[in-house]
């Protein structure tokens, strides 16, 4: 697990260091911890690292904790926040960004326990994902999201459930090449990668997605492609098409 700590008041932060490397020696659980002194610091390292976990001080100079989490949020609703505070005054005002619970300080051990063994049960059954590059900054993107991706210039185009896309800042190659490890995705053209749960139906010219995006299969993808649907559906016992 990978847990940042952002706190003015750098013996507190230390401490609080202490107690998360204490519980990951207790829990068997390998963890990395990041401090970071202001939000600033830790928003700006945020958009270049993975993090599981962040202890967020509410009560900063410059960017304040709840601001800095309502920044966050903006690219990604999944990563744990938990609060720290002086006050539990707060504590109502934290459900606006999904924080996953908040500690009164001096911090209490066991109560930091408690908040980490829900973190490492709710992160060790997320579903997989992709991490993306946007305009925006980096943003976890789950494969069950996503219905295909299109080669577009010198961007690529995630083309996600209900109708939603992102743009996201990398090489078709790249991506490809990263979730082509991950069972159920599909080439079906130079210019196209799609997922084959998203699929709704299919002929031997063009695929249409569950929210009617309608893909192109090459000629020379065709034939592959069909066995490479149908065998997926067997394995994962889906409905097939003729």
């Amino acid at each position: 697990m990978f847990i940042a700590i952002c706190d003015d008041d750098i013996l507190y932060m230390n401490k609080v260091k202490e107690m998360i490397e204490q519980w990951g020696k207790d829990n068997n659980e390998d963890v990395s911890v990041y401090l970071f002194n202001h939000g600033d610091a830790l928003i700006n390292s945020y958009q270049k690292s993975k993090i599981d976990v962040i202890f967020l001080d509410i009560m900063m100079p410059l960017l304040n904790g709840m601001d800095a989490a309502r920044e966050i949020r903006k690219t990604d609703q999944v990563v744990k926040i938990i609060f720290l505070t002086s006050s539990p005054e707060f504590a109502l005002e934290s459900y606006d960004v999904k924080a996953s619970g908040y500690l009164i300080k001096p911090t209490n051990y066991g109560r930091l326990c408690s908040l980490l063994n829900d973190c490492k049960l709710s992160i060790h059954h997320e579903p997989k994902f992709i991490v993306v590059k946007t305009e925006a900054g980096f943003q976890k993107v789950y494969y069950h999201q996503i219905e295909c991706i299109e080669a577009q210039n010198k961007k690529v185009l995630f083309y996600l459930e209900n109708n939603r896309r992102i743009d996201v800042l990398d090489t078709f190659v790249h991506c490809s090449k990263e979730l082509l490890l991950n069972d159920g995705f599909y080439k079906c053209h130079r210019s196209y990668l799609v997922y084959m749960p998203a699929v709704d139906h299919f002929n031997s010219l063009e695929i249409e997605t569950k929210s009617h995006k309608k893909i192109p299969i090459a000629r020379s993808y065709t034939k592959d492609f069909k066995e490479a649907y149908f065998e997926y559906m067997f394995k994962e016992g889906g409905s097939s098409y003729d």
